[in-house]
């Protein structure tokens, strides 16, 4: 590193010490590390992808990422199966890998040993999608999609669509996959996450041992004068909780700074630090999207479900993956154990809409209902002051929001909704078609058309209403 980068970092952290304060500022090392260490150990380890190529795609779609990823060395230890990243002396974080469990970031007092659930094989009650090979595109007009899906354009930014699964009627009408990629390939679906954990919320509702209604039984808030103790899990779910958190609606480098970064990747219990928050406005009263919520639910998970890591794990698979047929789920846990409810699962594009199914299917499988009555429609309401367009775990186009208005003038559907995750991952729901759209990739997540995802939509939609092209599909 030459002598005038050294000062330009140094200068930079410097001037957002004056700005954020210094306490903050010495965070953005540890969370530029740790961001970047967790995905190289999860894409190189879970996902069988080539680190370099995962770091140059990943750093190019995150904002402002190209002002200190010239700074930062990583090493990835293929017998140790850990990966440690380090920003010129200044951030140093390590991520290790365990089988069956994926990656945790080790911030230097160990992590808690948690023994993976035991391989049960339980008859999936979804039925099956596809068979084992790539099932190519049903028509012409499907495949002219997907063609324009996985097209680069000729200036930056680029897409980099790494898999696309489209599904009419549960099954697989066509499908495509980037160099590297196949069928089975575990994919990290960043806050996608968040929608699997409002549907493992919608399981205990369904069991009645959570109200939506009713104060999130979290220890942390029982004091009767503790204001938080009036939130509720509805507005966990929503993002209207109030907790001084920060946001999480930007992948940038400028994110670094948010306390909700801080909980990522310098905590190793993130669901105790975002209970240890105090209020930054009343419950239920401002909307505002940050990953503690969804840390803060998966916590009240694994206590409802008995308690221990293991217990959570098993929970998940047996009341959710197991019975739609969700095979090569990883969901990766923080350093005491608890699932890293908000970007941490990884899964197959096919798994993912398989997840999807179950929504167009009104929360059944196979006959069994997994999500209670009405849940489906719950998830997809709008919440209000959403500016995005955003329900209770799934992103919707219902209500009169900026981002819903803006999606359905660019061509999807009214009642489309959807789970996103960052730079790039969606798995949409649109019932009146009878379709389920699985994208994942690495693109930036500005301007709109950088992933290409309303495109992909627009010509999806109108190539599975192609009467006749598509043979034993309604």
């Amino acid at each position: 590193m030459t002598r005038r980068r050294k000062i330009i970092l140094i200068t930079t952290i410097a001037c957002a010490g004056l700005v954020l304060g210094a306490a903050r500022a010495r965070d953005v090392p540890k969370v530029a590390t740790g961001f970047v260490a967790d995905i190289l150990c999860s894409e190189t380890f879970v996902s069988g992808l080539d680190p370099q190529r995962t770091f140059a795609e990943t750093n190019d779609a995150m904002s402002g990422a190209g002002l200190i990823s010239w700074a930062m060395d990583y090493q990835v230890d293929r017998v140790r199966k850990d990966v440690t990243v380090t920003l010129f002396g200044i951030g140093r974080s390590h991520a290790v890998y365990r089988e069956g469990l994926g990656c945790t970031l080790d911030h230097g007092a160990g992590i808690a040993a948690v023994e993976p659930p035991a391989d049960v094989r339980q008859p999936a009650l979804l039925p099956e999608i596809a068979g084992p090979g790539i099932v190519p595109s049903q028509s012409p007009s499907l495949s002219t999609a997907l063609d324009r899906a996985f097209a680069e354009p000729a200036q930056p930014p680029y897409r980099r669509t790494r898999a696309v699964v489209v599904m009419k009627s549960g099954r697989v009408v066509a499908e495509r996959y980037a160099e590297g990629v196949g069928p089975e390939t575990p994919l990290l679906g960043f806050s996608m996450t968040k929608s699997v954990i409002s549907a493992l919320t919608g399981v205990l509702v369904r069991q009645g041992k959570l109200k939506l209604d009713e104060p999130a039984p979290v220890a942390a808030w029982k004091n009767p004068n503790d204001p938080r103790r009036a939130i509720t899990v509805d507005q966990l779910l929503r993002h209207t909780a109030g907790l001084a958190l920060g946001s999480s609606l930007q992948a940038s480098l400028g994110s670094a700074f948010e306390p909700v970064n801080r909980m990522k990747f310098v905590e190793a219990d993130m669901a105790s630090y975002a209970e240890s928050m105090p209020l930054e406005t009343a419950p239920g009263a401002v909307w505002n999207y940050h990953d503690g919520n969804m840390l803060i639910l998966s916590h009240v998970i694994r206590v409802a479900a008995g308690g221990n890591p293991a217990d959570a794990l098993a929970f998940a698979r047996r009341e959710l993956f197991a019975p739609l047929g969700m095979r090569h789920v990883t969901l990766q846990l923080d350093g005491v154990g608890t699932i890293e409810g908000s970007s941490e699962m990884l899964a197959p594009a096919r798994d993912w809409a398989r997840f999807g199914q179950l929504y167009l299917n009104d929360g059944v499988a196979g006959g069994k209902r997994i999500l209670p009555e009405g849940w489906v429609n719950y998830t997809a309401s709008p919440t209000p002051n959403a500016w995005v367009g955003i329900g209770a775990g799934f992103w919707t186009n219902q209500g009169d929001s900026f981002g819903a208005k803006f999606r359905v003038e660019h061509g999807w559907p009214r009642d489309a909704f959807f789970a996103k995750g960052t730079i790039g991952q969606y798995t949409i729901v649109i019932p009146s078609e009878k379709l389920v759209i699985v994208r994942m990739g690495r693109s930036p997540n500005g301007p709109p058309q950088a992933d290409g995802v309303f495109d992909l939509v627009r010509d999806v939609v109108a190539a599975t209403r192609e009467k006749g092209k598509m043979a034993g599909v309604d």
